[in-house]
């Protein structure tokens, strides 16, 4: 037997082990959704949100309790990702919870939490929740103006410049900060810089400020999502939650109930321990699943993949949301990331979603609707952001209360490239594909990589930029292809894998480097040399080679590490299935060359 013989014998065997796996991993409904894991904030504000409400159970307290102790790290901190660095504002939440539940959390994280100036040290949306609990004055923060939700979007400065994530978020907040609320807990933390009962009442409200509260109390309650969510995610849920009480609601206001009942459907028991999600992805990771599977040769009239379908385009947002407050003349189209999110679906689902259609040969009409919204959501520079066109106010970052993550949602590499893969495929869309590839080719770095915004980080964004440039027609031998190729070698490791830490993002001496290799990153890796044209190269081979070597008798993979992004460095994902889809769907493409 040849040695390509022998490959592909071995690769056939993993692939089949694989898409048995993943057949198994979709859930009735047609949907394949694996846990988005992010930090231990997610749990210790679920109880901190829960004692406001008076909704604490002694249940709760000792499972969400049972969580963070399990995610301590040796030294007694916490951190943002799986083996990251100890953060100060994710350990004093976990550690303000813990004694809530009266759990002591030990030494090591008093004295990591004092020696970092504990609470005055600590970030924004850290302070708030402490204030909720009565732990730090409200007063003593940067405050969020309610007063912006009345300017217009025309505005030089408007809730409209920041990402959709984030003007969520603020309007929620901001409600919240001007009426000061807090419900004390019992519970000394003043070891670690708390103010306990410093909080002054809000002045009287002016008249400006009173229809201020007015209109961010509607902006909320008609931006909420079927299932009771803001946006499908943890940040404007919560603080809409807390916002909407904070006005004197109960559970008879129907807006209210429907978000705390609809909450619970994020909620992730683990044994004898309770943690949630901040967001969950079943339309991308079924997407994803579509792609791979496809590429492993499972039909398209496969019953698991018609229901795969089906499911997709049920989901197909058909009304506008804020998007078209920039895009007033533009039809809806397109896809969301989330069980619901009609108001802020994505370029990028939008772009892999159709794809996955156009494999299994469903939905024209739907896909051309989300390709021409698509089209006409590409930014000004020729490339694509996540949810908005030229949402790129980089001024915000000078503000005081823009102290975590990303606020802005500016073109990105990735996301141009998702979005050029499925144009390239298209006809009529020729304008559109050619800002498109000025704009991704501008984007490559000196090195030849591109950074990746939606996931860590060099390769992801090398990965989804070689098979763009592939599907608009980009040769092999082109200059940007060639040089993406000689990057990939220079980092490949030993071993044959991919691993990129989470600190290229602040250090560039870690692009594509890790002191581990993941499954994901691995096959992120082998997407790229396969589109360049290296199917048949020494490294392609090799990255094959590892992802056979390293997956489980059962066809699945393990994979420990963060590899998804939401903020840079501020709050990182690891994707549950992530570890198997992308696997699945490099090994596949390979085979699929090599037997060509």
């Amino acid at each position: 037997m040849t040695a390509a013989a022998l490959e592909l014998t071995q690769m056939d065997e993993a692939i089949d082990r694989g898409v048995r796996r993943l057949l198994e991993l979709q859930r009735p409904d047609g949907i394949w959704v694996g846990e988005l894991e992010s930090n231990v904030t997610m749990t210790a504000q679920h109880l901190f949100w829960n004692h406001f409400l008076g909704l604490r159970t002694p249940d709760v307290d000792r499972r969400i309790a049972n969580e963070l102790m399990a995610r301590m790290r040796d030294d007694g901190t916490w951190s943002i990702w799986f083996e990251g660095p100890p953060d100060l504002s994710t350990s004093v939440e976990a550690y303000v919870a813990l004694r809530m539940a009266g759990v002591d959390p030990g030494p090591r994280a008093l004295e990591y939490i004092k020696r970092e100036g504990g609470i005055p040290k600590t970030r924004l949306f850290t302070k708030c929740f402490l204030a909720l609990l009565g732990q730090w004055p409200w007063q003593r923060m940067v405050p969020i103006p309610p007063e912006l939700i009345l300017l217009p979007p025309s505005a030089p400065f408007s809730v409209y410049n920041f990402a959709c994530w984030a003007r969520q978020t603020f309007v929620a907040l901001s409600l919240a900060q001007s009426l000061r609320p807090v419900r004390d807990i019992d519970v000394d933390l003043r070891s670690i810089g708390a103010r306990p009962g410093k909080t002054r009442p809000p002045r009287r409200p002016n008249a400006i400020r009173r229809a201020a509260q007015a209109r961010a109390e509607r902006w909320i309650r008609e931006r909420q999502e079927a299932d009771g969510s803001w946006g499908g995610i943890q940040p404007p849920w919560v603080w809409a939650i807390i916002a909407l009480s904070a006005l004197g609601n109960g559970f008879e206001d129907e807006t209210l109930r429907n978000a705390v009942e609809g909450w619970r459907t994020f909620m992730v028991e683990d044994g004898d321990r309770l943690r949630p999600e901040a967001c969950q992805s079943p339309v991308w990771d079924t997407g994803l699943a579509v792609l791979a599977l496809r590429a492993c040769g499972v039909p398209a009239d496969h019953p698991q993949l018609v229901r795969a379908g089906e499911y997709l385009l049920s989901q197909e947002v058909t009304v506008k949301g804020d998007w078209a407050i920039r895009m007033p003349d533009l039809a809806p189209g397109g896809w969301a990331f989330e069980y619901e999110n009609d108001v802020y679906p994505d370029i990028d689902d939008a772009a892999v979603i159709s794809l996955a259609l156009r494999q299994l040969g469903l939905g024209d009409d739907a896909v051309v609707r989300g390709l021409d919204w698509l089209v006409g959501m590409q930014s000004r520079s020729g490339g694509w952001g996540a949810f908005d066109v030229d949402n790129q106010a980089m001024w915000l970052y000078k503000i005081p209360f823009c102290d975590f993550g990303k606020v802005t949602d500016e073109p990105s590499a990735d996301v141009t490239a998702h979005a050029l893969e499925t144009l390239g495929h298209e006809q009529g869309r020729d304008e559109a594909v050619e800002r498109g590839l000025r704009y991704l080719l501008a984007e490559q770095e000196a090195d030849g990589s591109w950074f990746g915004r939606w996931g860590v980080n060099h390769l992801y964004g090398t990965g989804a930029a070689l098979p763009a440039l592939e599907a608009c027609g980009i040769a092999p031998d082109h200059p940007a292809m060639r040089r993406a190729v000689a990057w990939l070698d220079s980092v490949q490791q030993e071993s044959g894998g991919f691993g990129e830490d989470i600190r290229s993002y602040a250090d560039p001496a870690w692009r594509g480097r890790a002191p581990f290799a993941t499954p994901s990153q691995t096959a992120w890796a082998l997407l790229g040399y396969v589109s360049a044209g290296n199917a048949e190269g020494a490294g392609a081979g090799r990255a094959a080679d590892y992802l056979c070597d390293v997956q489980r008798s059962d066809g699945d993979w393990d994979e420990e590490h963060f590899t998804g992004t939401g903020f840079p460095l501020d709050f990182m994902i690891r994707y549950h299935l992530y570890r198997i889809s992308f696997p699945l769907l490099a090994l596949g493409r390979m085979r699929e060359r090599l037997s060509a």
